[in-house]
């Protein structure tokens, strides 16, 4: 059995113990306040939209003097890059077969917690016991036993709901299952018309770039396929977060970067993948801090809206805190260890996502 994706970032991330809070979101606010201002970082679209939210920020903030201190340890942390592999066999020896599951996959890889029970979705298939995310490549792998053709864009874009009842099939009803419906049947359509019905011919239509004068993978991603097109308002300003286009090409990348098989001549542009548990980890830290409102919010389960400002403050400051952390990290490290921003993403996805500190929710088909 091929490991999951969980056991495989166990050999990404350095695991450490939960640190203490030692120190109100209060006083961190005004630590955050006495540092401004903050450093203005670039070099993605992601990143160049974040200033109108880190300078203006109510209710989250970035403690740069914080990420400082903990950047004079963690540099000295291992951080490699991942060395993924899918699960269950899935495209043993079949490049194709890999950028078609994961993107396929990545079009609905998100809610897998009920947001009234609280239940989080899982699944047994090969003996095994599987919970969120693993548990959807589980049941995916489970109808391509079957013979259905899920990676298939026609299929995708007349799947029914009975249908999806079928392959999804667990403890609880998929969350949002209706969303992913429709998410499916879009980019299904798309697939189906353009590409011959499979993610990886709108791959390798793209110059292997994330952004390339609107040509990039990132940038075609988002504007051939709307699900992916994960951007908020601000006070007037687009913010550009890219969770899960980010996240697929991230994940096509590290599966077959050793083999030479694909390339990305801008991999250094990519961010962190702004979702529910690398907030929890830099709120932990003291890296970022909350307003009181927010904390009690988020500790009462309160759903915060998507596109509130709540919500773009917390996945803004997730994005340039981890971004800023790499770039003290790297000031530390030899020209041949300098790491990229994902590898500070799973540094904090893995020891957080089983914490029991509440994430903030929100119902949302971007994360």
């Amino acid at each position: 059995m091929k490991s999951t994706r969980r056991e495989i970032l166990k050999t990404a991330s350095a695991i450490a113990a939960l640190p203490v809070l030692g120190t109100s979101a209060k006083s961190q606010t005004a630590s955050a306040a006495s540092s401004m201002p903050l450093p203005r970082l670039t070099g993605s679209p992601v990143l160049d939209s974040l200033p109108p939210v880190i300078e203006h920020s109510r209710d989250v903030h970035t403690n740069v003097d914080k990420v400082r201190e903990i950047a004079g340890w963690m540099a000295y942390e291992e951080l490699p890059m991942p060395d993924y592999q899918l699960p269950f066999g899935i495209g043993q020896g079949s490049p194709d077969e890999i950028m078609d599951f994961v993107m396929t996959a990545d079009c609905v890889d998100t809610a897998f917690t009920d947001f009234t029970t609280h239940t989080k979705f899982q699944v047994d298939y090969a003996g095994r016991h599987w919970s969120d995310s693993d548990a959807l490549f589980a049941c995916m792998k489970r109808a391509m036993d079957k013979g259905i053709p899920i990676l298939d864009g026609k299929f995708l874009a007349q799947v029914t709901r009975p249908e999806l009842e079928r392959i999804f099939a667990g403890n609880i009803e998929l969350p949002m299952l209706d969303e992913k419906m429709e998410v499916w049947h879009q980019v299904g359509s798309v697939l189906a018309a353009k590409y011959q019905g499979r993610f990886h011919n709108f791959i390798r239509s793209c110059p292997p770039r994330l952004y390339d004068n609107g040509n990039g993978l990132i940038e075609r991603l988002v504007k051939e396929f709307p699900r992916f097109n994960d951007v908020s308002e601000y006070d007037g300003h687009s913010i550009k977060f890219y969770k899960l286009p980010q996240l697929g090409i991230w994940f096509v990348y590290s599966l077959l970067r050793k083999s030479g098989q694909f390339t990305i001549e801008d991999i250094d542009r990519m961010t962190a993948f702004a979702d529910y548990i690398v907030p929890v980890g830099l709120r932990l830290m003291g890296i970022t801090s909350y307003s009181d409102k927010l904390e009690k919010a988020i500790n009462s389960y309160t759903l915060i809206p998507r596109d509130s400002t709540w919500e773009v403050e917390i996945r803004a400051h997730c994005i340039y805190a981890t971004a800023l952390l790499r770039e003290e990290i790297n000031k530390k490290r030899a020209p041949e260890n300098k790491i990229l921003i994902p590898q500070i993403d799973a540094r904090f996805w893995l020891p957080y996502h089983t914490t029991s500190w509440p994430h903030h929710l929100t119902k949302t088909i971007m994360y």
